[in-house]
């Protein structure tokens, strides 16, 4: 493939709900281009862009793919998306480097719920989007039906470009509100014929509403459209574009992928009216603690965002990346203005599917990829050694489910930490955490699949077999009233003994105080050098467990006397001295188990907040307010840590997918006297 330059170039992503034929489109846009021999399917397994075996035999993306095309003296940089959610953070990923995002909606099952939520996405961040109303040609498929569920939930600036001649399985073509022409798919490839005698009042009628919705736009053409002087279809086209590079108007087209029926279409709007790079060639980049505008330019300094790496036991990292300014050649080097690391861009190459094509040059606007980086994962950016700056980018979503993962064999441990790093190098949506309080090591991600898949890669790339635990809750121990003991350790066998007495006051302390030591001998009861060794004592024993096994919190102990042996005492009879006393003083303290609670901020649509709040309230949540944001309901609320392990898919399933939520740490409170023995029977298993 030849190099284009910046304003003969497009990038695209399809974006929308799972199964509404985003990869199908994506196989017949290739087809339709020439660039495949045949239309591969989803079904078959045989697609160039869902090439990895997981999708292969579960029917979905799951990772963004990308594969470019040549049209009409264009190139298309298409980047095909995940529409189920666990797989948002690549959704991510490609809105962060194209200039034009292609809804992908189904016209069987209408807007669905990530197609809403990638088009909030989308509108925050600005970027022009066009539709594609598909499966025309399936049962129960209505365009009218869809493009009302559009404009419902969308609202202005969805402008209808082409209406559907048949439905369902006589669908064959579509009638052009440009040019007032028709053009069919009875042969296979489009014939231009006549806008059918049946529907040319409905055409006219929406082509008038479309002229008039487009010419207000343009003072020129409107004083012109009112003196009676219609618009051509390419000054109406051209004022269109500005509209859609402006994210104000957003075109409607429709087909069928699996047809192909009007996929050459959206091909050539794509070109015609879609934003270039160099329409979108401004982008925010922070230069030490200042952010600035900066114009992307062909003879530019180098810069490269790199927006998404795979990990490839064979070749290595293969780093995803759009040229954001200036021309990328073999052999550039670069630094990461995160690490600090010099990276030398030896080969670079565009990708179709898992298919690389070597290159001389990459200019500003296109996208390309690059192996072997040493020390760059997604997100990063490559700049000019004495002009370091770093694009800013669009957040990763945070995980919301997290899983406990322990290696099946020492062989196994030993490859684990450095198979996953290069996982979440590849998917940053993944987080990894290795727990002080549980001794666990915890894998996050955005749902359930995510977790899974993410284990299966494990397994299939890297040969690591791990299995999963349940997530063990963080509790905690304390004491609800104050006491005293005796702690004595004594030991003779033969020669130097171990001997050491220390008595202590235990007294509770507000919650959130942790623990203070207090040193009350007098008169040398103890020397003063073993009185540390008390004090190390007690810290430990509360590390490692109280009367239930779980790490002990807000308590004063006090030393105020104690006894020694001339010879036989050491800091080693006295630390255990601390320690047994303890225990003493805690059995004897009237110990409490606490249990964490969450802040949770969870956000739904008004008609699942009365559920949303009664699960919460069945969870022991306790309701801290709600608020009404861009016409959602945000519930406020403090929950038990241990209610909502597994809060990701509970939730999903009360709001059909419409929910989201964060949470996070807030206090320890105590735990309710009915779920004491539950808790601790737990922990006992646990041991």
């Amino acid at each position: 493939m030849k190099v284009y330059p910046p304003e003969k170039i497009r990038n695209v992503a399809l974006v929308g709900h799972n199964g509404s034929g985003k990869t199908t489109l994506a196989e017949a846009l290739l087809f339709r281009a020439g660039a495949v021999k045949r239309q591969g399917t989803v079904e078959d397994g045989n697609t160039v862009l869902d090439y990895d075996e997981e999708e292969h035999k579960r029917g979905m993306s799951m990772s963004l793919a990308m594969a470019p095309f040549e049209w009409h003296g264009h190139k298309i940089n298409l980047i095909d998306t995940p529409g189920y959610p666990d797989f948002v953070g690549d959704v991510h990923a490609a809105l962060r480097v194209v200039d034009l995002v292609i809804f992908v909606v189904s016209a069987v099952e209408g807007v669905e719920v990530q197609t809403e939520k990638t088009w909030r996405l989308a509108a925050e961040l600005g970027i022009p989007r066009m539709i594609f109303v598909n499966k025309l040609d399936k049962e129960r498929s209505s365009f009218d039906r869809t493009l009302t569920e559009l404009r419902d939930r969308f609202g202005a600036g969805i402008a209808p470009l082409e209406l559907p001649i048949g439905s369902e399985a006589s669908f064959h073509g579509v009638a052009d509100l440009l040019t007032d022409t028709a053009f069919v798919y009875d042969s296979g490839s489009a014939q231009q014929v006549p806008i059918p005698e049946d529907m040319q009042d409905r055409e006219h009628e929406v082509h008038d509403n479309l002229v008039e919705g487009i010419v207000v736009a343009d003072d020129d053409l409107l004083e012109r459209y009112l003196d009676g002087d219609v618009p051509s279809a390419d000054e109406l086209e051209k004022v269109m574009g500005v509209g859609v590079a402006n994210a104000t108007v957003f075109p409607v087209v429709c087909g069928s992928a699996t047809g192909p029926i009007a996929v050459d279409r959206l091909a050539n709007f794509i070109v015609e009216i879609g934003p270039s790079p160099q329409a979108r060639a401004s982008f925010t980049v922070v230069a030490g603690s200042e952010e600035m505008e900066v114009e992307g330019t062909p003879d530019g300094d180098p810069l490269l965002f790199v927006f998404k790496t795979i990990a490839d036991p064979y070749v290595g990292q293969i780093s995803m990346f759009r040229v954001m300014s200036g021309t990328i050649k073999p052999d550039n080097v670069l630094n990461n203005t995160r690490s600090g690391t010099d990276e030398r861009l030896a080969k670079i190459a565009y990708i179709s599917g898992k298919e690389t094509e070597l290159l001389q040059e990459i200019p500003v606007g296109d996208i390309g990829v690059v192996a072997k980086l040493t020390d760059t994962k997604t997100g990063d950016t490559l700049s000019p050694k004495n002009k370091p700056v770093t694009v800013k980018t669009i957040e990763t979503p945070a995980p919301v489910l997290a899983a406990a993962i322990v290696a099946k064999t020492q062989a196994d441990e030993d490859k684990l930490a450095t198979s996953l790093r290069r996982l979440i190098e590849e998917d940053p949506a993944l987080r990894l955490a290795r727990s002080d309080e549980t001794k666990q090591t915890l894998l996050s991600g955005m749902g359930e699949l995510h977790l899974a898949i993410t284990l299966e890669k494990l397994a299939r790339k890297f040969g690591v077999a791990v299995v999963t635990e349940e997530v063990r809750v963080p509790y905690r121990e304390t004491i609800s009233r104050p006491a005293q003991a005796e702690g004595k350790f004594k030991k003779q066998s033969g020669g130097r003994g171990q001997f050491g007495v220390a008595f202590l006051k235990v007294e509770p302390m507000h919650r959130g105080d942790g623990f203070e030591f207090v040193d009350e001998i007098k008169g040398g009861s103890i020397p003063r050098q073993f009185i540390p060794a008390v004090e190390r004592g007690i810290a430990d024993t509360m590390a490692n467990g109280g009367i239930f096994g779980y790490p002990v919190v807000d308590v004063r102990v006090r030393v105020y006397d104690g006894k020694y042996h001339a010879v036989d005492s050491s800091e080693m009879s006295f630390k255990m001295a601390g320690s047994i006393g303890f225990k003493a003083a805690m059995k004897a303290a009237s110990p409490i188990l606490l249990e964490p609670i969450s802040r949770m901020e969870i956000t739904v649509p008004p008609d699942y907040q009365g559920d949303v709040m009664g699960d919460l309230s069945s969870r022991r949540g306790q309701m801290q307010g709600t608020e009404s944001v861009n016409g959602m309901q945000r519930i406020i609320a403090t929950v038990p840590t241990s209610e909502i392990m597994r809060y990701a898919v509970d939730l999903r399933s009360l709001s059909q997918g419409w929910g989201s939520f964060t949470a996070e740490h807030e206090r320890y409170a105590e735990l309710p006297s009915h779920l004491v023995a539950k808790v601790a029977r737990a922990a006992e298993e646990e041991d």
